[in-house]
Formats: structure tokens, C-alpha cells, sequence
């Protein structure tokens, strides 16, 4: 089976196109490199995986392929408010031409959403069928995005599948993009304080990217494509204060904790009711300890590589 992931040379989506490497499907990577991850351009070379540098918003050669994993967005919430118009023609624009052309091919979508869709959700843990009301123009492009693709459902036939990302961690991260846990590793293991925009009581539902790859295969394998929409996370949310705790007492450094003040865009309360993943497919999350604790072994061994 020929996959084709969108974005395959960023942050998740390398992990994906690695995961389904190693699971026997004919892996290609679609990323127009303007912000491809270092780590994931030197992991792909590696694997043998077949890179296409192209940009999502054009790029019409989907002849062959038999499944579409979109992970191609701009994932910055802050910069999404600085900068709206870039992130509605990349990540609305390009999802758009994505599913048209998956619609016109005959070719199976799966699209990687966000909990930024929810804003701040009326309860928590949040399902599918509560309110979305997206807080930043970033939560308001995955939106969108969805609703395209189930217009296209409706009018081409289009067969898809929504996953709704909560926080995703890893390694190969951007500290700057977002990545709260590897920007708190990284700190901590440089002796440097770790920052909280906040009180440190916002809660967040952190998920291991290979989880998220896992999931990813598993719809896949056994091919739902039912048009829904799925939350991906661990249905365990997590205070930021106390992650902050967690990775001082995993790296073993003494550092401080900073407050700052909060960042615009962002919601209280983020935390996934999973029940609706687990009807459909097997899912046992990484617990974030021990993930937390693996992906320091991965940056420490990284610095000792530098």
C-alpha cells in the first residue's frame, strides 16, 4: 500500500512516515522544506524514504497513491495571531487542495486536526460532540480544514478521517514551536529556569508522538474511513506546574520556575475523552513519566553526539 504523508519532514509527521516505514507500507514524504526539522531530514535520508519537495498548496502528482496522511500545517499558536492570513492560506488553502485532490483520485485522507479546534471547552474532559470555538486563527485553519474535507465527503465522495491532536511531545520537537516538554528538558538540562505563561494551573493532555503514529497505522490497517472526527490524546490532563516538578525531578537538576504572563490564544483547560478512539481501534497511551524520561534519554544522548 503506497502512503503519502504531507509535512513528512516535520515533527510528526516524520515519526508517521517512519512508524509506516517500519510497518511495511511504500512510504513517500511531500514537504516544501521552508521549515522542515533537522532531525527528521537526516532521519528520512537514513530510512531510504523518498522525500518530493513540494509545497501543499499546488502540488497535484497524488497519481499512485493509495492513502494521504495530511500532517503539512503551520502549528505556531502564538505566531497564528501575529500572523492570521499566513496560517489561513497555508493550512486552510493547502487541506483544500490536499482534499480535492484526494477527492478527484479516488485516494483515502487522514487529516491531522487539533484540540484548538474546542477553544475553551464547555467541560473537560472534552468529546466530539461538544461545542468547538476556536480561540486563534491556528484553532480556527484545523477547523476549517475539517469542514472542507466534509464538504468534499458530501459532494465528491471524498473518504476521510479527522484526528484531533492534543498536546503532542517528542523527540525532533521545536522548542520554540510550541513544545512545552522539550523546552522544559532542554532548560532544565542546561541549568536554565523553566518559564510557565501562567499560574502553572492550566491543564494539558500531553500524547507521545509514537502514539500518535500508532494510531495513525491503526486506522489505516483496518480502514476506517467513516468521514468522523477523533480525538488523540491520553485522556489524562496534566498541570503545567506539575510537569514542571516532574521534569526537575527526572533530569535531577536544581532550577527555578518562572512565571510569566499568559499568552494570547491559549485555553485553560485542555483534556481529551478519548472513549470514542478506543470504540474503534486499541490504544494504550505512553504514560508521561515514562515518555517524559525516554525523551531525555534521547536529548542527553543528542548533546553527547553535538
Amino acid at each position: 500500500m503506497k502512503v503519502l504523508v504531507t509535512g513528512g519532514a516535520g515533527f510528526i509527521g516524520h515519526h508517521i512516515a517512519l512508524h509506516l516505514d517500519r510497518e511495511g507500507f511504500e512510504v513517500s514524504v511531500l514537504d516544501s522544506l521552508q521549515r522542515a526539522n533537522p532531525l527528521a531530514t537526516t532521519r528520512l535520508r537514513g530510512s531510504g524514504i523518498p522525500l518530493i519537495v513540494g509545497d501543499v498548496r499546488t502540488f497535484q502528482e497524488y497519481g499512485g497513491f493509495d492513502i494521504v496522511v495530511h500532517a503539512a500545517a503551520l502549528v505556531n499558536v502564538e505566531e497564528s495571531i501575529r500572523n492570521p492570513l499566513e496560517y489561513y492560506d497555508v493550512n486552510i488553502m493547502g487541506t483544500a487542495r490536499v482534499g480535492y485532490e484526494c477527492s478527484k483520485n479516488k485516494i483515502r485522507l487522514i487529516y491531522l486536526s487539533s484540540a484548538a479546534v474546542y477553544g475553551e471547552p464547555v467541560k473537560t474532559p472534552v468529546s466530539e460532540r461538544d461545542p468547538v470555538n476556536p480561540l486563534s486563527p491556528y484553532g480556527l485553519s484545523k477547523l476549517v480544514g475539517e469542514q472542507i474535507l466534509g464538504n468534499y465527503s458530501r459532494i465528491y465522495g471524498l473518504k476521510h478521517v479527522s484526528l484531533r491532536l492534543f498536546n503532542v511531545y517528542g523527540p525532533g520537537q521545536n522548542p520554540s514551536y510550541a513544545g512545552v516538554i522539550s523546552r522544559f528538558l532542554t532548560n532544565a538540562i542546561e541549568g536554565k529556569s523553566l518559564e510557565i505563561y501562567g499560574d502553572g494551573f492550566q491543564t494539558r493532555d500531553f500524547i507521545h508522538v509514537e502514539d500518535v503514529a500508532r494510531v495513525v497505522e491503526k486506522f489505516i490497517s483496518q480502514d476506517i474511513f467513516d468521514n468522523e472526527v477523533y480525538n488523540v490524546g491520553t485522556g489524562i490532563g496534566t498541570r503545567i506546574m506539575d510537569l514542571a516538578r516532574m521534569i526537575i525531578e527526572i533530569s535531577g537538576r536544581s532550577v527555578d520556575i518562572v512565571f510569566k504572563q499568559a499568552r494570547a490564544g491559549e485555553v485553560r483547560h485542555s483534556v481529551a475523552d478519548i472513549s470514542k478512539l478506543r470504540e474503534r481501534i486499541p490504544f494504550t497511551p505512553t504514560s508521561l513519566k515514562d515518555g517524559v524520561s525516554k525523551l531525555l534519554q534521547t536529548i542527553l544522548g543528542s548533546k553527547a553526539l553535538q
